[in-house]
């Protein structure tokens, strides 16, 4: 019988303590996102010790957002070409490996979103210990990429304009493809702010002409010899940013959308426990 009593009064003190819990840890949360929007995810020192490119600080972000808007009778070459050199203006190349993931929130602060915080911190995947953005306004805002991060931006602006496009992965680079309405493409280099006025079909055999676009924006002649080389290789094409990064793409879909309401959650179901604990012993 005291055995009965006992372990029944066990249960209704892990019961309540497990209650507890949550609603201490949804507070903490709904309080971590409060806090949150009082921050901005873009640092300020951008000195030239941290970046691939010389003077490449990113450009304002409103600014940034401002330009990407299209203009009227703006044809999608025209289009194209524009915002290639946006988002290169828009998105500095740090040295990704170089600095600690927090320096510049490749590691995405708790405060921005835990749930890719957490994934950062304990999953042991370097993708989340220093995340690429899928959404463009959050890579934008973070004003933070490499060569994947500013081809996900183009591609996804070129989608929002429904101009054809495809994402190419070289050997160390990834560019975009667009396709126009005459069957024209262009290759869209927004890491270098490049545009290359040739064919996937046309890279191999113009791929000295096309270096020597690189050398003539003023990059250097080992770049040429990079860009060179690699124009020669056949690259691998992926249906957009949901084909490029698939799981995170999701993933971090659903780590936005839930972010607020798992608190809140949290929060009503520990109290709805505690009141139905509340009423039973009365």
């Amino acid at each position: 019988m005291f055995d009965i009593v006992g372990k029944g009064m066990l249960f209704e003190r892990l019961k309540l303590s497990f209650c507890f819990i949550i609603l201490l840890v949804g507070c903490f949360l709904l309080m971590v996102n409060l806090y949150g929007l009082n921050r901005d995810i873009r640092v300020d020192d951008f000195s030239n010790q941290y970046l691939r490119f010389p003077n490449d600080q990113p450009a304002n972000f409103n600014d940034t957002l401002l330009e990407l808007i299209r203009h009227q009778n703006e044809t999608d070459i025209q289009y194209s070409t524009r915002v290639t050199h946006v988002v290169a203006r828009g998105i500095s190349h740090v040295e990704w490996f170089d600095f600690p993931p927090q320096q510049f929130n490749q590691l995405i602060p708790i405060w921005e979103n835990y749930f890719l915080y957490f994934m950062g911190v304990f999953s042991g995947i370097p993708e989340y210990e220093r995340y690429h953005y899928a959404n463009y306004h959050r890579s934008l805002k973070r004003g933070i990429g490499l060569c994947g991060d500013a081809s996900m931006v183009v591609s996804q602006l070129l989608d929002d304009q429904n101009i054809n496009n495809k994402i190419l992965t070289f050997p160390g680079h990834v560019v975009v493809v667009a396709t126009f309405e005459n069957g024209r493409q262009f290759i869209l280099d927004a890491d270098f702010g490049v545009v290359v006025p040739f064919s996937v079909a046309e890279l191999s055999s113009q791929s000295a002409e096309i270096a020597q676009l690189y050398l003539d924006a003023g990059y250097s002649h080992s770049d040429y010899q990079f860009f060179n080389n690699m124009y020669q290789q056949a690259p691998r094409e992926w249906n957009g940013v949901q084909h490029f990064i698939t799981k995170k793409y999701y993933f971090e879909i659903f780590a936005y959308w839930l972010k607020w309401p798992l608190p809140i959650i949290m929060m009503l179901f520990s109290l709805v426990c505690l009141t139905k604990m509340k009423r039973t012993k009365s």
